[in-house]
């Protein structure tokens, strides 16, 4: 069996003991950074043997994983932060076994864009996920096409480009669109910041920008 595991996105307290106890019984535990989950690892004592499986092997090496696993070795899936799949690697393996009869079975637990959008005060009940746009092709297209949803969309940010997309977000969302912030999340200078386009401009013009970034934006 393939366990997909999702591991805390900065507080450990986030750490399922299911997830502990999972990742403690199987054979191998592909990881995407096997230092940063071996940091994890270590703090929860858990003594199995790591693998890397990231982005620019999981073509490579996808199939023989498979095989172990189609042979009876039960493997977990982590990423270094969240739940494998979302904006990480994961899904190329969760189809390839599938495909093989293998059984993958996904733990509830951390994923970022969740509490960025619960606490955004934004309407919920319907949303569009888009995690990272592309830095340069195809960018504005897919900028126009968000911007005339008519429900919340979400994306996901790096730190150092958080203004220039705030200000493409108005640029084609307008000025007064109702936006959200929210970085550091689960850790201890958590920000989770609402207002208009041009206000959130203005507040983190004003400031060092750090932490992952999640923006969650109104609907037209």
């Amino acid at each position: 069996m393939l366990y997909i595991v999702p591991t805390p996105i900065g507080n450990l307290e986030d750490m399922t003991l299911r997830a502990i106890r999972v990742l403690k019984e199987v054979s191998v535990v592909l990881a995407e950074d096997t230092r940063t989950s071996k940091r994890l690892l270590d703090h929860f004592e858990i003594k199995t043997p790591l693998r890397s499986f990231h982005a620019h092997n999981e073509h490579a090496v996808v199939e023989r994983v498979v095989d172990e696993l189609a042979s009876g070795v039960d493997m977990a899936l982590v990423s270094d932060a969240g739940t494998p799949g979302i904006s990480d690697p994961g899904f190329l393996l969760s189809r390839a076994c599938l495909r093989r009869g293998v059984r993958v079975e996904c733990l509830p637990g951390p994923t970022a864009f969740v509490p960025a959008l619960v606490a955004s005060g934004l309407p919920c009940d319907t949303f569009h996920f888009e995690g990272f746009l592309p830095h340069k092709k195809g960018r504005q297209t897919r900028l126009k096409y968000l911007s005339a949803l008519p429900h919340t969309f979400v994306l996901y940010e790096s730190p150092y480009r958080l203004l220039k997309c705030l200000e493409e977000l108005r640029e084609h969302c307008g000025p007064d669109r109702q936006a959200c912030v929210a970085r550091e999340l689960t850790k201890k200078f958590e920000e989770v910041k609402t207002a208009n386009i041009s206000e959130l401009i203005g507040h983190f013009s004003a400031k060092e920008i750090k932490g992952e970034i999640v923006l969650v934006v109104a609907g037209a």
